[in-house]
């Protein structure tokens, strides 16, 4: 086996497992990036920029383009998103913006509208080895500040309020878990964005979430299906990456600066 020196510290770990995960050096992630869970917002990236895909074949997938800005599609769920924050704190890099899907809770909260969640509650249980339950999981207001601009000058519709966050995929069925979702009066429900929002606080990064409403689970008929999820991703899915595509891409040089505190 090669002598390889023991990785003791967590920046140690990180800065082998980054590339060891997506197979992409460190010194290629851009200043900015983007987060997703889906396989073809990273093609439809790389076919736009001509730029290659790293880490075929290995657990998440990324590409850079000449711009600086990088995708990521890290998987599904709360653990999977509490990693690429945790690996990404090698790189360190000065915005990460999650574009994902979440279920709509609100009768304001349509197919195809866009969600800025303005924070999001931790019942997905990985946050909980970051931060006591008291801390808040919030994104970084200048981030989201930039974000919303971007929306408002492509004359989209968005909706801001507090996203729920379960590590629990198949609940649709279940009455008492919907009553629970009605009493906390969450706009939306995911699996990502509470985990995205604490680690990135805890790692002092600067992050965000920009949510594509691709179904309503507690309406009759309003499960996501196959089908269902098929029309949304060739009505919305392009939009929704390219709002993303500008806002980080423009943030560095057009947005207000965001400032790191250490508590």
């Amino acid at each position: 086996m090669p002598n390889t020196p023991p990785l003791k510290s967590k920046l140690d770990i990180a800065k082998n497992w980054l590339p060891r995960y997506t197979g992409m050096p460190i010194d290629d992630f851009g200043d900015y990036v983007l987060l997703t869970n889906f396989s073809n917002y990273v093609t439809e990236f790389a076919d736009r920029f001509n730029c290659d895909i790293r880490g075929i074949g290995r657990p998440m997938q990324a590409a850079t383009n000449n711009d600086g800005l990088t995708i990521v599609n890290f998987g599904i769920g709360s653990p999977n998103a509490a990693t690429i924050m945790d690996l990404l704190s090698a790189r360190n890099p000065d915005g990460v913006l999650f574009l994902g899907k979440c279920g709509g809770l609100k009768d304001s909260t349509e197919i195809g509208h866009f969600v800025l969640p303005t924070a999001a509650i931790r019942g997905e249980g990985t946050s909980d080895d970051y931060f006591p339950p008291e801390v808040p999981a919030l994104p970084s207001f200048k981030l989201h500040k930039f974000v919303s601009d971007k929306i408002v000058e492509k004359h989209m519709e968005y909706r801001t309020g507090v996203v729920y966050t379960t590590n629990r995929r198949v609940w649709e069925h279940d009455k008492k878990f919907r009553g629970k979702l009605k009493r906390m009066t969450a706009l939306a429900i995911d699996m990502e964005t509470a985990t995205v929002f604490i680690v990135g606080h805890h790692n002092q990064i600067a992050r965000g979430a920009l949510l594509l409403v691709s179904d309503v689970p507690t309406t009759p008929d309003g499960v996501k299906t196959e089908a269902s999820d098929r029309t949304v991703t060739e009505n919305y899915a392009k939009m929704h990456l390219q709002i993303g595509i500008e806002a980080m891409t423009q943030i560095g040089t057009r947005g207000e600066p965001i400032k790191h505190f250490t508590y």
